[in-house]
C-alpha cells in the first residue's frame, strides 16, 4: 500500500487517510490505484464493517493532481475511473471526516459517503465550469439527488466556494464540529455502526443505493464522454494558462 494512502483497521472501522498534506492531499496515480484496491478489498473483507475516510493535515483533498496525468505510459483516466467506481459501488457504510478545502474530486467523492462530518474550517468547491471541464465521480447525478436540482445547479454553474455552515444547510454534511472534535466524533459514529452485523449493513446499504446505481453508472459514462470532449479544448487550455499566469481567464475571446 502506498504511504500516500494510510489504512488502519480499528476494530472493524477501516480508517483510510489521504496522506499528501504538503499537496493538500491532491490525488496522484499511485493514490488512485491504492484507493481502488483499498475499497475493493474492504468490500470483500468481513473484518471491515465500516470505512472512515479522512485527509491528513489542514485540508481534506484538493482533487486530482493534474501533473500525474502527464506521466508517460500511464492511462491516468483509466486509473481514476477504476477508483471512482470502486467507491461508488462500495457496499458497506462509508463515513467521511473533512476539514479545510475539498475541491473537485476531493468534493465529489463526499457525495458517495453515507455521512459526512465537517470541521468549521471546511469549504467545498466544484470548479469544473471554471476549468472548462465537466463534473466527475457521478456527481452530476449524486449532487442533485442529495440536495435537489436547483441547489446542485447553482454550485456547478457558479463554481463558488461553499463554507461549512452553508454545506450543512444544503445537506452536503451531517454536522459541523470544532476541528479538535472532528476525528473523534466521526470515529465514534463509525464504531457505533461497526457493532452491527456486516451482512445486515450490506443489505441496508443495498436497499438505500440499489435504485441509484443504474443512474450512477449512466452519469459516470456521460461524464467520461463530456470530459473527453472538453479536456484539451480551447476553454480548458485558456483556464489552465490563466491559472499558470495568475490572471483571470478570458473565455469570451475564444468565441470571437
Amino acid at each position: 500500500m502506498s504511504d500516500k494512502l494510510l489504512v488502519e483497521n480499528r476494530d472493524g472501522v477501516l480508517v483510510v487517510t489521504l496522506n499528501r498534506p504538503e499537496r493538500k492531499n491532491a490525488i496522484d496515480n499511485d493514490m488512485w490505484v491504492a484507493i481502488e484496491s483499498t475499497f475493493r478489498n474492504a468490500a470483500n473483507d468481513d473484518d471491515v464493517v465500516c470505512v472512515l475516510l479522512c485527509g491528513a493535515g489542514a485540508n481534506f483533498c484538493s482533487g486530482v493532481d493534474l501533473s500525474s496525468f502527464g506521466e508517460a505510459g500511464v492511462d491516468a483516466q483509466a486509473l481514476f475511473d477504476a477508483a471512482a467506481l470502486a467507491v461508488a459501488e462500495f457496499d458497506k457504510p462509508l463515513v467521511a471526516a473533512v476539514q479545510g478545502a475539498a475541491v473537485g474530486g476531493g468534493a465529489t467523492v463526499l457525495f458517495h459517503a453515507d455521512m459526512v462530518y465537517a470541521a468549521e474550517s471546511f469549504r467545498l468547491r466544484l470548479p469544473f465550469a471554471s476549468l472548462g471541464l465537466v463534473p466527475e465521480w457521478a456527481s452530476s447525478y449524486m449532487l442533485p439527488a442529495n440536495i435537489g436540482p436547483q441547489r446542485a445547479a447553482e454550485l456547478f454553474y457558479t463554481a463558488a466556494w461553499v463554507e461549512a455552515e452553508r454545506a450543512l444547510e444544503l445537506g452536503v454534511v451531517a454536522r459541523v464540529l470544532p476541528e479538535s472534535e472532528l476525528f473523534d466524533h466521526a470515529l465514534a459514529q463509525a464504531r457505533e455502526i461497526a457493532q452491527w452485523p456486516v451482512n445486515s449493513l450490506r443489505e441496508i446499504k443495498r436497499s438505500l443505493r440499489m435504485h441509484h446505481m443504474p443512474a450512477i453508472h449512466t452519469a459516470i459514462e456521460a461524464e467520461k464522454e463530456g470530459m473527453a470532449r472538453q479536456a484539451g479544448s480551447p476553454e480548458n487550455i485558456e483556464a489552465i494558462t490563466a491559472f499558470m499566469e495568475k490572471r483571470p481567464p478570458n473565455f469570451r475571446e475564444l468565441k470571437g
